[in-house]
């Protein structure tokens, strides 16, 4: 493909509405679940991808990191004395990552790539670790000023890696050999247009370190003649802390943003905070994609149970992100059988309701108890209101022009949409009572144009 082709038809945000993602032209809705973060590493790589794929699925997470056991590291080692040479990618570890782009590509898969993932550069990792003075032939401890060993999280801040852009602590000595990394990835990623890009892993470091990054991602692929899109992932839980403001205020440099963090929050305050970030993207001017590329939520981790993952998942759509991934396992439901019944309804709801030309509006809800319904809408057009657990509210649908209407119930765990039904819409609502009083279920109301016409 000529790169001319790569750039016009690459995931960039959607000409028509900046709050979603356009691919080869057309506007795309991100859904996904892996059993893995750095996916390029799992054995049955492509297996996986088309099972993704075959539920409805187009998005997937891919750090590059390799602490996990049968994992490579992204550099040759050295023939005599067994270290890393840190001016030489890894033939393996590349050759991984390409196949993994390669086969999301043909599958129609877009792949959010994290460039540091923080776990990598402390503790057990880091003993593995080629940038680890003991571990390479380049520096010493003494020369780089990085420790031979790290004992805290990494959210302490101990490992002096990130402190290496010249608005820090301008460590030339690492920071070439760090650049030798990432221009290998512009290098395996220049000729794709499925690579959305985000400097961290829930990072705490300093707003510059990731800064430099993007800019830095940006100036390379310009040269090639491409655009690209970058993002940084905070770790703070609240998205009114400051960290997130590095994000949403620098349109400058970062084209759009990554909300995970936000999934560790419960009900309607996922849904609220969410809303607010939203409201503060629209109200900048700068509108942008804001994507979700882990959902944190299932019985055997300790960040929410398993319904609150499939509530966030859904929550996300219907509340005007551009993206929904499940985590993966134990932290989330992964590609598991749940994971993939809510990934094949929500796919097609958005088949059914155009959901890039909705806006949320829970307020067109009445007689909504707490976390009972949410609601999308293109007023007077189109309505998608999900239900978490079964549900009995109106809908308002003042703005339509016809008091008749078409309902369709989907059944979420049974992947299945019942027989439309026609109903009226007195006093300009519509009643929707779940066809069970539990479980996950969506509403597609839209008017019954035959009728509105006369013609039926």
């Amino acid at each position: 493909m000529e790169k001319s082709d790569v750039e016009r038809d690459r995931i960039k945000p959607y000409e028509k509405n900046r709050l979603y993602w356009q691919y080869k032209g057309q506007p795309v809705v991100l859904l996904g679940g892996t059993v893995e973060d750095n996916i390029f590493q799992i054995p049955d790589l492509e297996e996986h991808l088309r099972l993704l794929a075959s539920v409805g699925g187009n998005y997937a997470r891919c750090t590059l990191s390799s602490r996990d056991e049968g994992n490579v590291w992204p550099f040759e080692r050295d023939s005599d004395s067994g270290k890393y040479d840190l001016t030489k990618p890894g033939r393996e570890y590349w050759e991984r990552f390409e196949r993994c782009v390669d086969l999301a590509e043909r599958l129609g898969i877009i792949l959010q790539v994290e460039l540091w993932d923080r776990f990598d550069f402390a503790r057990g990792p880091w003993q593995r670790n080629p940038y680890n003075p003991k571990r390479n032939v380049n520096y010493s401890a003494e020369d780089s000023t990085l420790p031979k060993s790290i004992d805290a999280h990494p959210g302490r801040r101990e490992n002096p890696f990130f402190g290496s852009v010249p608005a820090l602590q301008s460590n030339e000595l690492v920071l070439k050999y760090q650049r030798v990394h990432i221009d290998e990835l512009v290098r395996r990623t220049v000729a794709r247009g499925n690579v959305l890009y985000c400097m961290d892993n829930e990072t705490n470091e300093a707003a510059e370190w990731g800064a430099y990054w993007a800019e830095y991602l940006k100036a390379k692929m310009a040269e090639a003649g491409r655009g690209v899109e970058v993002t940084e992932m905070w770790d703070a839980h609240d998205l009114t802390e400051e960290q997130h403001r590095r994000t949403w205020e620098h349109p400058e440099t970062y084209t759009f943003l990554d909300i995970s963090q936000n999934s560790h929050s419960p009900h309607s305050r996922h849904w609220d905070n969410m809303q607010w970030m939203r409201t503060q993207v629209i109200q900048s001017g700068h509108v942008r994609p804001i994507n979700t590329v882990k959902i944190y939520g299932a019985n055997t981790g300790k960040y929410g149970s398993g319904r609150d993952g499939q509530e966030r998942f859904w929550r996300n759509i219907v509340g005007g992100l551009a993206s929904s991934r499940f985590h993966r396992p134990p932290s989330g439901l992964g590609l598991g059988k749940r994971a993939r019944q809510h990934i094949t309804s929500l796919r097609m709801l958005v088949e059914r309701v155009d959901v890039v030309n909705c806006e949320p509006h829970t307020d067109l809800v009445r007689e909504r108890s707490w976390n009972e319904a949410y609601c999308t809408t293109e007023p007077g057009k189109q309505y998608a209101v999900f239900f978490p657990d079964g549900g009995d509210v109106y809908l308002d649908v003042n703005d339509a022009k016809t008091n008749v209407f078409l309902l369709w119930w989907l059944d979420i765990m049974a992947c299945r949409w019942l027989p439309p039904e026609r109903v009226p819409g007195d006093v300009n609502l519509i009643r929707l009572r779940t066809p069970r009083d539990d479980g996950f279920w969506a509403a597609a109301v839209k008017p019954d144009l035959l009728t509105s016409t006369g013609t039926a």
